[in-house]
């Protein structure tokens, strides 16, 4: 499952206006979970971190290597795109060899509202991996407050491998249809062998399509390429703004860059401890939270398709999966298999703002027609009318499989299933086979992952929401626990990430830090 679906944020408000003008509070991404009030300050609350420059220290551009100067110090030809502005910043394939080929890195930059009280640059980043930056920047006035937007650039950019910057490639969009429309939970020998062989065909297609760079698309590279980035706007520190994986990739720039982070926050946390058979149990027991708080909600509603109490409800969605998965609904010119239906229901329990869409997708499902259902699956996946919007579907595979390929052998997931069905009666067996999601990768990292601390680095601040299903809200505890400068901040409610999401007590412990540099009570809970 991806830890970074936050460009759902954006891409549903198209959802909303197909399925009929759904009157949603999408503009304000109120979760509808209420608000509270920050603690009161203490000693550490009243800790400040430096602020950006607007104009770059002696020394900001120095490369950590004398052969890398001539990355940091490039300097960016911006494009009008719109009104925003575009260009795209050159970085070594490999950066061990530093004078070899070079790939692109796309950037989008949307100004200052206010360029008179303009403090510097917000770099974002929305997770994944795999999702796009420069989406999610151009989208800066839905996914940040007007204070930030007033006062800062807010760049995106497209991670190596990733969107419009030189990009893997895994499979034709006609074999991505087919890979996600497979049952995930495979019920007999022969959707086990074909699973595992389209998985087999996925893993080896990005290294024979991609080339080089599939080796070369870590976390620790696109940090390594964060700087460059950092050094070409003009910025002494980095001032950031990642939310899910993005959170990863945060955590691991302060590690590689102590001396040159500045104001971070890393917003949805990725416990970076857990191994792959951690992570994946982590997930599926956040997702069962969140289909289980989904359900009770549309049954205290009235007039839910899915029954008049929890457990039938979930029974209705389970049965509902092995009907799809039995015969396929049509869906326009399309129709919706098991997988694009398990990602239908899943998508909008990022956001609790979008359990409405849900509740409309199934109960039309329920009737027989799976347009609307397969439209939060596309929206998921980025497939537009006429193919993939980005490579998002398979981004995410290379980047994993990179950073880990650890897989578990498709034999001996069975084994694995009676422990993910105890944390998540609904999804478990699907987690369960994601295990082998790495089955057969060729592609090998040529940079080592370092232990991340973050010692040296100054405050950082970790948010986390307390029935997030993507990112539970125990990995944000356990990732401010593990960064030697981690602050965290909780979120009392339901969907993916805290900010932005209707409680005014994060939002402003978030800006006044970003701002004015105040680091929040350790510990705080809104």
């Amino acid at each position: 499952m991806k830890q970074g679906t936050v460009r759902l944020i954006v891409l549903v408000l198209v959802a909303a206006l197909v399925l009929g003008g759904i009157g949603i509070a999408i503009a304000g991404l109120s979760s509808g979970d209420g608000s509270s009030t920050p603690g009161s300050e203490s000693s550490e609350a009243a800790r400040t971190v430096p602020a950006p420059t607007t104009t770059p220290e002696p020394g900001a551009q120095d490369p950590p290597r004398p052969a890398l100067a001539r990355f940091y110090e490039q300097e960016l030809a911006w494009q009008a795109c719109g009104d925003q502005e575009c260009t795209r910043l050159t970085v070594p394939l490999d950066y061990a060899r530093p004078s070899g080929e070079t790939i692109e890195v796309a950037v989008l930059r949307v100004p200052a509202a206010d360029p008179e009280q303009r403090i510097g640059s917000l770099v974002v980043n929305p997770g994944g991996p795999g999702a796009p930056g420069t989406t999610y920047a151009s989208q800066a006035g839905l996914v940040f407050g007007q204070p930030l937007l007033q006062r800062f650039d807010v760049v995106g950019f497209d991670p190596r491998g990733t969107g419009f910057s030189t990009a893997v490639d895994c499979v034709s969009d006609e074999q991505l249809d087919v890979f996600l429309a497979a049952d995930p939970a495979p019920d007999d020998r022969e959707e086990a062998e074909a699973l595992e062989q389209a998985q087999r065909a996925f893993n080896a297609g990005c290294a024979e399509e991609s080339g080089e760079l599939a080796n070369h698309v870590t976390t620790v590279e696109a940090a390594m390429d964060m700087d460059v980035l950092r050094s070409a706007l003009g910025e002494s520190t980095l001032t950031y703004f990642g939310a899910s994986y993005g959170t990863k990739l945060g955590a691991t720039y302060a590690e590689l860059f102590p001396d040159r982070a500045g104001r971070l926050v890393l917003d949805g946390a990725v416990d970076l401890s857990l191994d792959l058979r951690q992570q994946s149990l982590g997930q599926a027991r956040g997702f069962e939270t969140a289909i289980r708080a989904y359900v009770e909600n549309c049954v205290a509603t009235g007039g839910c398709p899915l029954g008049d109490s929890v457990e039938a409800g979930l029974q209705r969605l389970t049965d509902f999966l092995d009907e799809v998965d039995a015969q396929p609904l049509p869906a326009g010119g399309r129709e919706l298999a098991v997988g694009n239906a398990f990602y239908g229901i899943v998508a909008p329990l990022y956001n609790r703002d979008y359990w409405l869409l849900l509740t409309r997708a199934l109960g039309a499902a329920f009737g027989g027609d799976g347009r609307l259902l397969l439209q939060l699956a596309d929206l998921y996946s980025s497939r537009g009318p006429d193919g993939y919007t980005d490579n998002s579907a398979e981004a995410i595979l290379a980047i994993n499989c990179l950073d880990d390929p650890t897989a578990v052998d498709p034999a001996d997931i069975p084994a694995q299933v009676p422990a993910f069905e105890r944390v998540s009666p609904t999804f478990g067996e699907v987690f369960a086979w994601g295990l082998a999601g790495c089955v057969g990768v060729r592609a090998r990292a040529t940079v080592e992952t370092p232990e991340v601390d973050a010692s040296g680095a100054p405050p950082i601040v970790v948010v986390g929401t307390t029935r997030d299903p993507a990112t539970p809200y125990a990995w944000a505890e356990a990732l401010a626990d593990r960064l030697e400068p981690g602050v965290l901040v909780t979120r009392e409610g339901d969907g993916h990430t805290g900010y932005n999401a209707g409680n005014a007590c994060v939002d402003e412990a978030i800006e006044s830090y970003l701002l004015d540099g105040t680091v929040p009570e350790d510990g705080l809970r809104c």
